[in-house]
């Protein structure tokens, strides 16, 4: 269960669109390859995590088994990333609840709010998660049953054509897929607090996993059979179109507010999640110590967090959701490859997975990051460099300062 909440969530409400307009029916290969990259990362993840029971995910495994610049770069990917992600989160919020002309100043709101909201000290509790997923899941059966019982489907819509079954095309796809399966790690970090955690967690990993893929590739199905890759590819809301294919026009707000409670979620979460994270590099000096402050009241690192803030408020004024979900994937499939090259270091007494896994793992984070949109890949990579940048300029610095 909480495998499938940390990735049934947001993502399947807003990378249709994208991927349609890269790799058309095609991206129903793209799904299945990025579930594989999924799990190699995910069981590297899960090997680390028995080793290094604490906080900080490739962060600290890359500092442990690969050395401090290794680390640093997985954490810095893994907030590049994640700012990314809570861009795309908002813009996919505004998406399913105002006209296009509101989307994005609406979106600025919402990250506003919620990062006022975490600067509070109000996180999303382990019962609001459970309550997110079982709406999210009610209404993508919804989605699922409207899109039938429309009487459009059209199978002849499920077969790739023309430019649409290119390698590199579906490869694309798979790399904006991979955002949606953001969070699947999360059931690694659980392997000091189950009973018999080497036989629980690989079994939790392919359940939860198994489960995604299952509901992800159904929702594919039924929208492309019903509403066609074509009209996919341009929709702001896809999901609400399949619901609506059948002249239910009382299904839209349904399946809004499901998307609008899913992404709002998952951005309040996604907002946390990096505040903490970025506390953690300030305090090993890996990000400016000034981010290292913790309100004495709210216990939160508010200077991070409101910093954070701004940076996704300026993300959904400059940027698209295509753009943020590539721009995403690329910082957390590097993320990745550092968790899988430090799961290839492990001897064989913390291995609880075949090696083959890890191969397959780093090899596939390299390939779909560097087949996502040519734009997302130079920004990510002019980001990651600028972060390194400064991160030598500092030591340099304090090298000098030190004598």
């Amino acid at each position: 269960m909480i495998g499938l909440g940390s990735m049934i969530g947001a993502g399947v409400f807003a990378v249709l669109a994208p991927t349609a307009a890269v790799a058309g029916p095609a991206l129903l290969i793209g799904l299945l390859i990025a579930a594989v990259v999924a799990y190699g990362n995910a069981t590297s993840s899960a090997q680390l995590a028995a080793q290094y029971p604490t906080s900080g995910g490739a962060y600290v495994y890359g500092r442990e088994r690969l050395g401090a610049w290794p680390g640093f770069l997985a954490g810095w990917c893994f907030v590049v990333g994640k700012t990314a992600s809570c861009a795309a989160m908002a813009l996919t919020f505004a998406a399913y609840v105002a006209p296009p002309e509101w989307q994005k100043p609406l979106a600025s709101a919402g990250v506003a709010a919620l990062t006022l909201v975490n600067c509070l000290g109000v996180h999303r509790t382990a019962a609001a998660t459970k309550v997110i997923v079982v709406i999210v899941l009610a209404v993508l059966a919804f989605v699922v049953t409207a899109g039938l019982a429309s009487g459009d489907a059209q199978p002849a819509q499920l077969v790739p054509g023309g430019d649409e079954t290119t390698v590199y095309a579906v490869l694309q796809s798979a790399g904006l897929l991979f955002f949606a399966f953001a969070g699947y790690a999360r059931i690694a970090t659980l392997g000091e607090e189950v009973r018999d955690p080497a036989r629980t967690i690989p079994r939790a990993i392919v359940w939860a996993l198994g489960g995604a893929l299952a509901v992800y590739a159904t929702i594919a199905v039924v929208a492309l059979l019903v509403v066609g890759a074509p009209a996919l590819a341009t929709s702001h809301a896809p999901l609400a179109d399949v619901a609506t294919a059948g002249g239910w026009a009382w299904a839209a707000p349904v399946v809004s507010v499901g998307a609008a409670l899913a992404a709002l979620g998952a951005l309040l979460a996604l907002l946390a999640g990096i505040g903490r994270t970025s506390l953690a590099m300030a305090r090993t000096g890996d990000l400016p110590r000034w981010f290292a402050a913790v309100h004495p009241r709210f216990a939160v690192p508010q200077r991070a967090e409101l910093l954070l803030g701004m940076v996704v408020c300026a993300l959904v004024l400059v940027t698209d959701l295509r753009g943020a979900i590539g721009f995403s994937s690329f910082g957390v499939l590097l993320y990745y490859l550092v968790a899988n090259l430090a799961a290839l270091t492990q001897d064989r007494e913390h291995r609880r997975f075949p090696r083959a896994l890890a191969v397959v793992g780093a090899a596939g984070c390299v390939l779909l990051a560097a087949t996502l949109p040519p734009a997302s890949v130079v920004g990510g990579a002019l980001v990651i460099a600028a972060g390194a940048g400064i991160r030598a300029l500092a030591q340099l610095v304090r090298k000098i300062t030190n004598g």
